[in-house]
This record gives C-alpha cells, structure tokens and sequence, in this order.
C-alpha cells in the first residue's frame, strides 16, 4: 500500500515538473511575445494583453471582423505592387503621358513604384505580426492606429487599381504576360507561405473544442491549399517547351537609338545603337516647313531641345513649322543630363559627355547615310504635317525623294506608313513593306506586307508561327526588359525595338527556359514536399496537445495567460509533495 501510494507521487511530482519546465519555458518566451504583441497592438506589458483560450476564437468578434480587411488590403497592395514592377518596361510611357498633361518631365513611375513599395511592406509587416501572435497562442488586438493605417493602404490600393485600369488599362495585359514568366516562381512562393501558414492553423484548429471550429478554421485553408496544388495544370507559358525546338534570338533594333546611353534620335544615339550591336535602327520623321524631314518624335520641341531658351514665344508651336535652318540653332542633348528620361540611365564618360552636350537636331538624309555606311535596317513613323504646311499633300513624295537621294538600298528600308502603300509599292518596290496591325494573311500577302510591326501586348506564339509560315516576320515593341525580351524570344519573335540595347545583347537564353518534363518534376516535389510538411505540423501541434492535457490535472487552471504575475501563481500553487 505503501509502495503504491509513493508511485503514484512520484508520478505526479513528474507530472509537476513537466508543467513547472512549461511555465519556465513560456516566461523566457516573453520578450519576444512582448515586442510582436507590442508593435501590432502597442501593448507593451505582459498584463496588457491576454492568450487565446483553448477551444475559444483567438480575437473578439471586432477584431475577427477587421482581420478579413488586413487580407485584403494585403492581397490589394501586393496585386498593386506586381503591376507597377511588372510596368517598368514602359515607365517612360507613363511619364511621357504626365509630361503631356502636367507640362513638365518628372519620374513619376518611380514615385508610383516607391508608394506601392510603402503600402506593400507596411501591411505585410502588420500581417506577419498577425500571424506570428496567432502562432504564439495569443488575442489579437491591432492598435487604432494600425486600422487607420489598414484603411488607407486598402482605399488607396484599390484606388489606385482603379485609376491605372483607367488611364492605362493595357497595363493589365503586361500582367498576363508577365505571369507566363513569373507564375512558377509565384506558384513555389505560394506554395512555401501555406506551409509557413500551416503552423497557426494547426496550432488554433487542434485547440478548438468543436467539431464547426474546426472546419472553419482548416476548411478555407485545405481548399486554398488544393488550389494551389492543381493550378499548374491551367498554366501556360511558351518558355515551357521541348529541348531543340527555341528559335535563334531575336534580332535588336534600336528606339530611337540607344536613348538610355544618348539624347533620343540624335547621332551619338544611333551611334550608340551600332556600337553595341543593333541590327536595326528605328525612328520619328517630321518634315520642316522647307520641306527638310528631320528627326522628331513629339509635337512640339519642348522637351528635347532647348527651344525655351531660343525661342521661348515658340515653345508650343507645332515642330513642322520650324524651317531647317532655325531647327539647326537648337541644342538636343542638353535635357538629357537635366531631365534624365530613364532611371536607370548609364553615366557616360567625360568625352562621351560632351558629345552628348553638342547634339543637334538629325537629318533624315544624315541618318539614312549612317545606316547605309553600317549596313543597318531603318524603320520610322512618318509624320503628316498639320494642315496649313506647304507638304501637307505631297510629305510621302518629299521622303522618297530624300530616301533615294541618300543612296541606302532599298532592302534596308521597312516601309511603315500606310498613307500610298501600293504607290510606294510601284516606284520603290525593293522596300520591306511592314504594316503596324494585324490582319488575316491573305490580305497581307495582297499587299506586299513581309513584316508586322506590333505593340509586345499582341505578342501570341500562335499568331507568329501563323505568319511565319506565310513568310511574314513580326518586329515587337517597345520591349526593355529581359523577362519581356525573353518571352518574346520564347514566343519565336524575329526582332524587338528597344530602349535597352545595352542590355538586352548580353542576355545568351531566356532568363526562364525548361521542359515540360522538368517543370512537372518541379511542381510534383514542390507538392509532396509541402504535403510531407504540412502533415508533419499538424502531427506536432496533435501531439503537443495531446501530451499537454496529459500531464495537466482536471481540475487545475489551463495555462491561458503568460503573464508573469500568472506565472509566480500557478507555481506557488502547486501542492508540496513528499517522497
């Protein structure tokens, strides 16, 4: 009896220790629960705040109803954020549009991107500290300052959506681009952050004393997971392909020249482009009101020249009723250093500086020689000049006359405009005839079209292999970007007209380039190595759980609260035992 009855105090003097090395550890805990609960709900003291009791929810119900609007404003800012990084490659067309409508040239893209960057890491922050307190077991309580904070990030991330869905609705065509680059990346990321989500849910799912809690708490997340799991098998991109079937890569013809390295359509520009390889040379052409075409890409000569410091009654007057010789007084390389059009703009040398500096306006016939001398390709827009311009009827004619005065060969010569294309056809029939849309075959072949001049959101694999067998090669632009470059050679693009020839010559493969076989061995590990985690999480929080109530009594208080005034109580509560 005897014996008996010193067995089973030794058994509960263990079962003591076991909850007494608990408390221990859940004290030392402290600090780091103190500083998380401290920056979500500025509740720096242990008595301030308060654990989740087993079985019960782990908020009060304002604060379960606010928790669906911090998902969301994180979901909002993170799809904000995507967009604008996925925008860069046309930056400069968005600040091209405000310096239209504001009258000066600013970087306002990397405004746009810094403010998406703010949101983003401020509600991911608030997020993680959500989740982390869920995970320690403790109520959740985001300060008013944090729901104000919520507020804002979630009303200005979808209305900034909204305005971009507006004013540049396309952009969203750049998304689903993207994601044909991006989304196994996207898919692994999501995969990783639902195995890190796995230990709060297993954590309050195995505490729940009801069956309905439990389902609410594991159903969205099972059915989130399953998403995820089977959404590669509506996944498409065409950089997922057979070995020996990618194309040789598509071929550089410089925007303007290489206008991340020199003033835009200037000389040192079209230079630069030949410098660093570029196959081809593209370009705008205004005709003077003498009849001199000239390179030019705005309306005006405000933002390339220093026509405010010239002529600054003139500011506003349309590019095409300047004569030659005033157009020959302006500098076009000066704005380059003063407005810096790119951000990512490379610091030239001191020589190449000064060349910059001494820009002037280029000659079509100068340009048409230059590409001539490097055995290069020329494609332009050509400007009809307004009404009241001596060339208004006769602009075509006066550009032909200045092409086959320049002596470039005509094989060299994309012809673009559409304004006489069957004249233009008949007295210079050696030009590449190009058309800036698309249209069923047919009509291209009765047309004389070899080439498609196309914006890179028409870009389709389909649509280029269907030329293709017609010998019609497509030309994509403006394509800066070595994912867009990359897709665009994925696709079997035959030339892209960039900003960025600098960069994009060094690019030897797509950045992202496997097999069919390959990417399904990817997505099947990334599954079953999640499953294999996740499953295992949940083993540990069961059998904590379970080992826990094991060795509490009945009748003794859970261990709801890490206080420590909680603490020195369960401890001075716990009966002497006596061997």
């Amino acid at each position: 009896m005897e014996a008996g009855s010193s067995s089973f105090k030794k058994l509960k003097f263990g079962k003591l220790k076991v909850v007494r090395q608990r408390l221990l550890q859940r004290y030392e805990h402290q600090p780091f629960v103190s500083c998380l609960a401290g920056f979500y709900s500025c509740q720096w003291k242990r008595y301030q705040r308060r654990r989740a009791e087993p079985g019960k929810c782990c908020c009060k119900m304002r604060e379960c109803m606010f928790f669906p609007l911090l998902v969301g404003a994180f979901f909002f800012s993170l799809v904000f954020l995507y967009m604008c990084g996925e925008a860069k490659n046309d930056y400069n067309n968005f600040d091209w549009y405000n310096y239209e409508t504001l009258g000066f040239w600013f970087l306002w893209s990397l405004v746009l991107l810094s403010v998406a960057a703010l949101l983003f890491t401020y509600i991911t922050l608030l997020l993680v500290l959500a989740l982390c307190l869920l995970a320690e077991g403790q109520q959740l309580y985001l300060h008013w300052s944090h729901k104000i904070g919520t507020l804002i990030v979630l009303s200005c991330s979808v209305a900034a959506l909204f305005v971009l869905s507006i004013l540049w609705g396309d952009q969203w065509e750049t998304v689903r681009l993207s994601l044909q680059i991006t989304a196994p990346y996207l898919h692994v990321g999501a995969i990783a952050i639902m195995v890190l989500l796995s230990w709060p849910v297993a954590f309050h799912a195995i505490r729940a004393d009801r069956k309905v809690i439990q389902v609410i708490i594991v159903g969205p997340y099972l059915a989130i997971l399953l998403f995820l799991f089977l959404i590669p098998l509506g996944m498409y991109s065409p950089c997922i392909r057979q070995m020996g079937t990618l194309g040789p890569k598509p071929d550089l013809i410089g925007h303007r020249g290489a206008p991340m390295l020199a003033p835009e359509n200037t000389e040192m520009s079209f230079q630069k482009t030949i410098e660093h390889g570029g196959a081809g040379l593209e370009t705008d052409v205004t005709i003077s009101y003498d009849g001199v075409p000239f390179l030019m890409h705005d309306r005006t000569l405000r933002r390339t020249t220093n026509i405010k410091e010239v002529y600054p009654n003139d500011i506003t007057e349309n590019a095409a009723f300047f004569s030659w010789d005033t157009l020959q007084k302006l500098n076009a390389g000066k704005w380059f250093f003063k407005d810096k059009p790119f951000s990512s703009i490379c610091v030239p040398s001191k020589a190449d500086r000064n060349w910059a500096m001494n820009q002037t306006i280029y000659k079509l016939s100068d340009f048409l020689r230059l590409a001539e001398r490097h055995n290069k390709y020329v494609i332009f827009d050509l400007y009809r000049p307004p009404d009241k311009h001596p060339y208004r009827n006769s602009w075509v004619n006066r550009t032909l006359e200045v092409i086959f005065e320049s002596g470039i060969r005509p094989h060299l010569v994309l012809w673009l405009e559409n304004s006489m294309r069957s004249f233009v056809h008949s007295v210079a029939p050696g030009f590449q005839q190009t058309m800036g849309r698309k249209a069923p075959v047919e009509d291209l072949l009765m047309s004389n079209i070899v080439k498609l001049n196309l914006a890179y959101k028409e870009m389709s694999s389909e649509d280029i292999r269907k030329y293709a067998e017609a010998n019609i090669t497509t030309n994509f632009y403006v394509i800066n970007e070595p994912w867009l470059f990359s897709l665009a050679w994925c696709c079997g693009a035959h030339s892209v007209t960039t900003n960025a020839v600098h960069i994009l010559k060094n690019l030897n493969q797509p950045l992202f380039v496997m097999t069919p076989k390959q990417y399904n061995i990817m997505w099947i590990l990334t599954d079953l190595t999640s499953m294999l985690l996740i499953s295992l999480i949940f083993a540990l929080h069961w059998w904590r759980e379970r080992s826990f109530s094991c060795c509490a009594k009945d009748d003794d208080p859970m261990l709801e609260n890490g206080t420590y005034n909680k603490f020195k109580t369960e401890l001075n509560n716990m009966p002497n035992v006596t061997v």
